[in-house]
């Protein structure tokens, strides 16, 4: 049974569904404004794992990430740009799906914006001034009664009383509390706006995600997601706002992941310490990314930097080194032993599942992963044949797919490839006259062009990367 950590509850409960076999999935996407940088690939990964898992389990994933296209920092970018707002954010949108793509995220099922749920937004935000959650001031401006909520804060677990008090009113602001938020901004000059029937002016962000929740999976959904500092108050102020207009409970599990930290701090554009995914991905492979992400917990911080993506390298090729041919000398093991091996993948499986059902333990099922590589690796050692070792393959092939990892080696062209063999039949003569200082070079010199030699009892095998 899949087990999940809700940080609502704050403990790890089964996870049951809404609708039988299907997961209704939402997470919370990116303000488009700049190039997106490696704390958002963080979390499109974790999100991008979950429901690999998910649909590995059976279910069907009804996967919505959204877009905030219209927001204090798009119309100051492009006002500094000189360049129309909904043009620089449908640029950013475009930069961000190729981002997805090249780091192997699935596309989700539905990427709604905010420019295009201003309908739904509208309504919203009447029908909660119609239940008297909401308030029109007369400014053009129309904010959120929080203590028409009595649970509010019940998912960061801050007392309503303690954040009033710290809270403030700016000037322009005609709030009856200091902690009541925005749900329309009336319009500033030179900003997009919309008609509403308070004016015209742009919804706040947090109702944003509310609409296109409501709008893309109903007044209920199974599994909310985002970052951790996502929690309060844009999480807190989404609940509030859904529970007071249908009155059900909004999302059944809170799934928050820890943030991608550089030298101890938060990478964000404020702080000004970011690495674009652009320039991560012209120096890196996505699996090393990926890897990073699959060697912690999802929830903790996750550090970011030479050394912790040297060892997510190191991890990769380990991975990759499970799936090499056989020897084209390879005897074959016997019977028992080949046996011995697709047990053991079979038994990978198994506990592969009970590490990801245990709230995404991907380190444990990495752990599972090395355990069969070490056997596929001892067994080709030991002369295993291509056909002895592609059930044990398949499997590593199968379930590292299962969190995304691509596994792929760099490819030379076939002139490179032939240059390579004769290398290698060159140094295996050298071998053979013991001449050990000259097989050494060949071998240092091809790794500095990027081949990697394995001599094992079977021969020599060599590989690009």
């Amino acid at each position: 049974m899949l087990r999940i950590y809700n940080t609502l509850t704050r403990k790890t409960e089964e996870f049951h569904t809404l609708e039988p076999g299907v997961v209704k999935l939402y997470v919370c996407g990116v303000t488009v404004y700049n190039d997106a940088h490696v704390g958002h690939a963080m979390s499109a990964l974790v999100f991008d794992i979950v429901r690999r898992y998910l649909e590995f389990r059976g279910y069907k994933v009804k996967h919505v990430m959204n877009f905030t296209d219209v927001d204090d920092k798009i119309i100051n970018r492009a006002n500094q740009l000189g360049e129309d707002p909904f043009a620089l954010a449908q640029r950013y949108i475009d930069d961000y799906r190729q981002n997805l793509h090249d780091l192997n995220i699935l596309p989700a099922t539905s990427n709604p914006r905010a420019t295009q749920t201003m309908t739904q937004i509208i309504k919203f935000i009447q029908e909660l001034g119609e239940s008297g959650h909401a308030y029109a001031p007369g400014n053009g401006d129309v904010y959120f009664r929080v203590t028409k909520e009595k649970d509010y804060g019940k998912l960061s677990g801050r007392k309503l009383e303690d954040m009033q008090a710290g809270a403030r009113i700016e000037v322009e602001e005609q709030k009856e509390r200091p902690m009541d938020f925005a749900l329309w901004k009336a319009a500033k000059p030179g900003e997009p706006a919309w008609e509403s029937p308070w004016g015209k002016g742009r919804p706040g962000w947090h109702i944003e995600c509310s609409a296109m929740n409501l709008a893309e999976l109903g007044e209920q959904i199974d599994i909310h997601g985002g970052g951790n500092d996502l929690i309060f108050p844009h999480h807190e102020n989404e609940i509030a706002q859904t529970e007071a207009l249908t009155g059900k409970p909004f999302a059944r599990t809170w799934m928050h992941n820890g943030m991608l930290q550089l030298g101890g701090e938060k990478m964000s554009k404020s702080l000004g310490n970011i690495i674009s995914i652009k320039d991560f991905l012209a120096k890196r492979d996505a699996d090393v990314m990926r890897m990073l992400v699959l060697n912690g917990t999802y929830r903790a911080p996750l550090m970011f930097n030479d050394e912790t993506l040297d060892a997510a390298q190191k991890n990769v090729e380990r991975l990759k080194s499970g799936l090499r041919a056989a020897a084209p000398s390879a005897s074959g093991l016997s019977p028992q032993a080949a046996s011995a091996l697709a047990s053991q993948a079979e038994s990978t499986k198994q506990a592969f599942t009970d590490a990801m059902d245990d709230d995404f333990n991907t380190a444990g099922a990495l752990a599972a992963f090395f355990e069969l590589i070490k056997a596929i690796n001892t067994a080709r050692d030991n002369g295993a044949n291509d056909a002895q070792l592609l059930p044990a393959q398949n499997m590593l092939r199968t379930l590292s797919g299962v969190l995304g990892l691509r596994l792929q080696d760099k490819k030379g062209s076939a002139d490179a490839d032939a240059f390579v063999n004769l290398l290698v039949e060159i140094r295996a003569e050298v071998r053979k006259q013991k001449l050990w200082a000259m097989s050494d070079l060949i071998r240092d010199r091809l790794k500095e062009l990027g081949v990697t030699i394995e001599d094992g009892k079977e021969g020599t095998a060599w590989r690009w990367g």
